[in-house]
């Protein structure tokens, strides 16, 4: 088993606590910047930050899978994971401050499988996640511009 890897990361204009928020914020932020690749999106348990669970299905590469996902903060306010309770999958979003914006690189990893279908999943899973990751960068900018006051 091979560790696949799948990350984007796309300058945000706005500061990072603000898009930190936005991130940890699984209730009333974090849904609405998520790409059409992510459906049934709900919040089984907490709702901001560590100990929040949520469940959500993703669509990628004409595959479907639902994913239950535990919310962790290895370093609150810049880096947030989300662990799926049934693999090793976990996607990390981090937040770096820069000149009154923010980097965001969200990046997911899990243990691929052996074989044929292996080396499938690890050509192929990086090329649709990675353009899905970037729609949801240029959603997220938009939804924190959309925050500010005007």
């Amino acid at each position: 088993m091979a560790k696949i890897v799948v990350s984007a990361e796309r300058v945000i204009d706005a500061p990072a606590d603000d898009v930190y928020g936005y991130v940890a914020d699984m209730r009333d932020h974090h849904p609405h910047y998520l790409p059409p690749a992510f459906s049934d999106f709900r919040v089984e348990s907490g709702g901001v930050g560590a100990g929040t669970i949520t469940r959500f299905k993703v669509t990628a590469g004409g595959r479907s899978r639902e994913y239950r996902m535990r919310v962790d903060e290895p370093e609150p306010g810049r880096v947030l994971t989300e662990s799926d309770t049934d693999s090793s999958l976990v996607t990390t979003t981090t937040v770096t401050p820069r000149d009154g914006a923010s980097v965001v690189q969200i990046s997911t990893s899990w243990n691929g499988a052996g074989g044929i279908g292996g080396f499938f999943e690890r050509t192929f899973a990086p090329r649709a996640m990675r353009p899905i990751y970037a729609d949801e960068l240029d959603r997220l900018d938009a939804y924190a511009r959309e925050q500010r006051p005007r």
